[in-house]
């Protein structure tokens, strides 16, 4: 069953959503107290954090914005560089070009299919299945203004605010003619501890939680999010994709590595430190503390 703090009183989040800038303006470390606590109804303890969401909001403040090599690894073309000094190039998405703005693209060099991201925050992104289809001055406009947006500053993860904005341009991977399947993998002071599975994107939306070793981990579902009525098939290359998450993590007391597994290929989409700027509602409350255990700040 959900928690029952997804329920949302909308007179109260009409005055949340009025006074959060006055919030932000005044401190951005009272203004995540007061996020956290609206959201997850949790008091943030920052000298003593024992939750999991606890200590994403420690790292999201006082950690992450001041590790350089968090903000290369969460933009999208500085993670590409660092995959390649890793020596995981082989696992990355093709790459169609990478762009200091929109007018920049030669849009009759791409295939009819392509993917376009922001380099410096998180949906800020655009699928074109057919080139054809596609309103080019929407889209333009659309860019521009992601293009101009600090989204550090925006949503106070301010390692995202150093990263350059740029446009990649990327091959649409499809997994029988579908988005494919994506693994969230968590890893904790350099070991894979969790995960979830997002099935049937763009239909029917659905994600799986598991410990590593694919044993449910139901009450770490969050925020409302429901899962499939049928089980999921661990991929046989399994130990191959842990060892790639693990292997890009080490540097980082915790970050999710998102992979795609099409056909027995992997590849690499993204890492994300603070997903959902830790602002997560556990279907299990336990499920916090559990996973707090697992992260050493």
């Amino acid at each position: 069953m959900s928690n029952p703090n997804l329920k949302e009183n909308k007179l109260k989040r009409f005055f949340a959503v009025s006074s959060r800038g006055i919030v932000k303006a005044f401190s951005r470390k009272k203004y995540i107290e007061w996020q956290y606590k609206y959201i997850t109804h949790h008091k943030l303890n920052w000298k003593d954090p024992q939750r999991y969401t606890e200590k994403l909001q420690y790292l999201r403040y006082y950690d992450y914005p001041k590790n350089p090599l968090v903000s290369k690894c969460a933009g999208r073309v500085g993670v590409r560089e660092y995959l390649k000094d890793k020596g995981f190039e082989k696992y990355l998405i093709p790459c169609y070009g990478i762009y200091d703005k929109f007018d920049d693209i030669d849009f009759d060099k791409l295939p009819h299919s392509f993917v376009m991201k922001c380099s410096h925050g998180c949906a800020m992104n655009f699928i074109c299945s057919n080139k054809s289809d596609v309103n080019w001055k929407e889209l333009r406009k659309k860019f521009n203004k992601w293009m101009k947006t600090d989204y550090g500053k925006k949503t106070v993860e301010l390692h995202y605010s150093p990263i350059k904005p740029q446009i990649i341009v990327e091959e649409l991977l499809l997994e029988d003619n579908k988005l494919p399947t994506e693994y969230k993998i968590h890893v904790f002071n350099g070991v894979a501890k969790s995960m979830y599975v997002v099935t049937n994107r763009g239909i029917d939306i659905r994600y799986n939680n598991y410990y590593i070793d694919w044993t449910p981990f139901d009450g770490s579902q969050f925020n409302g999010w429901k899962k499939t009525d049928y089980l999921l098939k661990k991929p046989e290359n399994w130990s191959e994709m842990v060892f790639l998450a693990e292997s890009l993590a080490k540097e980082f007391p915790f970050v999710r590595v998102d992979l795609y597994n099409i056909k027995g290929k992997i590849y690499f989409s993204e890492m994300t430190f603070t997903p959902a700027k830790g602002t997560l509602i556990l279907d299990d409350d336990k499920c916090d503390f559990e996973m707090g255990e697992w992260l050493k700040i």
